[in-house]
């Protein structure tokens, strides 16, 4: 390859008038992957997929992050239950009934110590009917880590002791309270977790299934299979929610086992909440089945299953999980409600709604308000779910 100067007219260079301007031409072929326009960055960037061009701008949604690294942490609570908790979740204390929840202490008379609770002392109030717990700090309950406690079954199949933290020998650790039963709190709402959060997964699994099937046959065929799936979806929308899933929770025998009402309250749901996104769907693909692409697929003899599932769904997958990723909320709120109001989950199943029944009574509230915390978790997932449903809504959207 030569390089030779070339006269323009600007330039004022020797030989030439100074209305020429001198530039440098070669005589190679252009290569446009060699070209120094198109640096590395670039080229990751054009030759980048749909998902990968999604993650990179999740990752600058900084509130999204931070609740799907949370999200991540809380789910992943749910497999080891049994190890953080630091009781048995029947485990029941009768000599502290109602007990307030006992602080962490790191000093004890100036010195620094070991993490450590004070013990309790109650005296009876008998204008109010109740114990009045007084810390004593002659009683020093230094919190045991990595340690044997009480015996459970892990996933209900295999007997442990091990415990990530424990109570001291012959001492408490209370420390989200207990109840009218003196169980610990804070062992009540790890447990808990693990039914209220899997609702929202299989819910939103049965709502998925309903919405693609119903939603796809309603955009791609239109004509009769439309119009009769869309008339079912408005009798249904018809209904006030709440009202219609206390009316068919109600309808579950009382006979029925706990882990049987878990999946029929969990099916209720599903089948609720499918309708959304079969609309969603169907809008979707009466815009996409007019697309070059799919018009393609079906001229090469491709069946209407495989247009469906291998062109037009991926093409808005990314909206679909962040529909998803909004709907998990509803879910879990959903469950709460009914298991509040007594229509949901029973015990001896453990969810937060249903230790949030366990709190109706007002006179209870003013009392003893630590039994509303379980209020606390079910508020911050559903933040964290709606805030990673932004994000991701935002990531996916190819125009931002």
């Amino acid at each position: 390859m030569t390089d030779r100067p070339t006269d323009t007219p600007g330039d004022p260079g020797p030989g030439n008038s100074p209305d020429k301007l001198k530039h440098w031409s070669s005589d190679a072929p252009f290569d446009p992957y060699t070209t120094e326009t198109l640096t590395a960055e670039q080229e990751r960037f054009y030759m980048a997929s749909q998902w990968q061009m999604m993650w990179w701008k999740l990752k600058r949604h900084h509130v999204a992050v931070v609740a799907g690294v949370f999200l991540l942490i809380i789910y992943g609570t749910i497999l080891v239950s049994e190890f953080l908790a630091p009781y048995n979740l029947h485990a029941r204390d009768v000599d502290h009934i109602y007990a307030p929840p006992q602080a962490v202490q790191l000093f004890h008379e100036g010195e620094l110590r070991a993490p450590f609770v004070y013990g309790f002392k109650y005296e009876l109030d008998m204008e109010n009917l109740k114990r009045v717990y007084v810390r004593d700090e002659t009683k020093i309950h230094t919190i045991r880590w990595f340690c044997l406690g009480d015996s459970y079954k892990f996933w209900g199949m295999v007997t442990m002791r091990f415990h990530v933290f424990c109570p001291g020998n012959g001492g408490t650790l209370f420390l989200f309270g207990t109840d009218r039963l003196g169980r610990d709190m804070l062992s009540r709402i790890i447990y808990g977790a693990r039914i209220s959060l899997t609702v929202g997964l299989i819910g939103i699994s049965i709502s998925f299934i309903l919405g693609l099937l119903l939603g796809g046959i309603s955009g791609y065929y239109g004509g009769v299979p439309d119009t009769l799936i869309q008339r079912f979806i408005e009798i249904i929308r018809s209904f006030p929610e709440l009202p219609l899933w206390m009316a068919l929770s109600a309808a579950l025998p009382v006979t029925w086992s706990p882990i049987v009402i878990y999946f029929g309250i969990t099916i209720i749901l599903g089948l609720i909440d499918w309708t959304g996104l079969a609309r969603a769907v169907r809008s979707k693909l009466l815009a996409l089945r007019e697309e070059d692409f799919a018009t393609a697929a079906v001229l090469m003899g491709a069946r209407p299953r495989r247009v469906i599932g291998r062109h037009l769904i991926p093409s808005f997958m990314s909206h679909l999980i962040a529909s998803a990723t909004l709907s998990i909320p509803s879910m879990i709120l959903g469950e709460t409600a009914l298991s509040f109001l007594g229509l949901g989950l029973r015990p001896p199943i453990t969810s937060w709604g249903v230790l949030l029944n366990e709190s109706q009574n007002i006179n209870a509230v003013a009392l003893y308000p630590w039994l509303m915390l379980p209020v606390v978790p079910v508020i911050l997932v559903v933040l964290a779910f709606n805030f990673l449903g932004d994000g991701l809504r935002d990531a996916a959207d190819p125009y931002k």
